[in-house]
């Protein structure tokens, strides 16, 4: 008798113990998890700036539980004919899959794929002439590749 209460109320302690682990885990992401997440993928300069800083100090938003995995430009070249499109296409990324876990994808996708376009353009301002013109019309080509297949 006492072996069976014993072990019964072992497995409700752990049962209890369970359902509070998982009650303090889903109420451990802060409840401005979607604002930060919308400052950090609009088109500005700035929000491309505030998402760079967060990302090479991933452990200060650990509590967001965000998403910052990459593959950057997927199948397509990071640095097409030397442009460094890395960091865009990791920006990309992480609003594409942290939008996908929030299920407000496709609210947000033509967003997200407008300001991959601007990042990519930023890139290319960094050019002469000559060279932005076809930084440019790579970026293009990346944009309309994500706007269709994204």
């Amino acid at each position: 008798m006492h072996r069976r209460l014993a072990t019964g109320l072992a497995a409700s302690t752990l049962a209890l113990a369970a359902v509070v682990a998982t009650a303090t885990a889903a109420t451990a992401t802060p409840a401005d998890k979607p604002q930060i997440l919308s400052s950090w993928t609009q088109s500005s300069a700035s929000s491309y700036s505030l998402w760079v800083a967060a990302r090479a100090n991933q452990t200060a938003w650990s509590a967001y539980a965000f998403d910052w995995s990459t593959d950057y430009c997927s199948d397509s070249p990071d640095n097409p004919f030397g442009f460094p499109f890395a960091t865009s296409c990791a920006r990309h990324d992480f609003g594409y899959r942290n939008y996908k876990a929030a299920n407000a994808f496709s609210a947000n996708k033509s967003r997200l794929d407008s300001a991959f376009y601007d990042d990519l353009k930023r890139v290319c301002a960094g050019y002469g002439s000559a060279v932005a013109t076809t930084c440019n019309s790579t970026a293009w080509t990346y944009y309309q590749a994500v706007k269709a297949f994204g």
